[in-house]
């Protein structure tokens, strides 16, 4: 059999195996939806692949994919699709207001809980949080890639881990029946 895969193919299927997961995590961050984290990451690697010449080299390869990433993710909230979804969602989650067997059981799993009141806080918490402590960016990478100043991304992350803790309490107070 013979390969067909030019060098052009090579290197995109190098970046997507490279990056491919991080930038999936970093969507689902931004979107809380896996399907819609696909698209935006497929978007993402085509978009950035097929514009190469418009990568500055101003910072690391992945530093500028999660810029692309963080920027499509907002465009996604721009939407109108996404909006009439939301509401669509929203509606349907009160109409029920039941929750199955499966989400029961992953609750009850600390990270779960976790990850589940990182995503509650407010986007500009919620991507300091996910930038600094599960992609081990520092204050000035993060202020890069978000195009804010470091103090600002200082602030944030303080904020953040307040509002985190707060939660955290208050969550920890309605398990064991304690006020926070």
């Amino acid at each position: 059999m013979v390969n067909n895969q030019t060098s052009s193919d090579l290197l995109f299927e190098k970046i997507v195996n490279q990056y491919g997961e991080s930038l999936m995590r970093l969507a689902y961050t931004y979107v809380k939806n896996y399907q819609v984290a696909e698209d935006i990451v497929q978007d993402v690697f085509l978009k950035t692949f097929e514009k190469q010449s418009d990568f500055r080299e101003e910072s690391s390869y992945k530093t500028y994919l999660y810029r692309v990433t963080i920027n499509r993710s907002y465009d996604h909230f721009r939407n109108w699709s996404y909006k009439n979804l939301f509401f669509t969602d929203k509606i349907t989650k009160v109409i029920r207001q039941e929750k199955s067997t499966e989400l029961l059981v992953i609750t009850e799993n600390e990270n779960y809980l976790l990850g589940e009141k990182i995503l509650s806080l407010p986007l500009k918490y919620r991507e300091v949080i996910i930038l600094h402590y599960y992609n081990d960016y520092g204050i000035a990478e993060i202020a890069f890639i978000l195009g804010i100043p470091p103090n600002t991304i200082k602030t944030r992350l303080r904020r953040a881990r307040e509002k985190l803790k707060g939660i955290l309490e208050r969550t920890e107070g309605e398990m064991y029946g304690t006020k926070g």
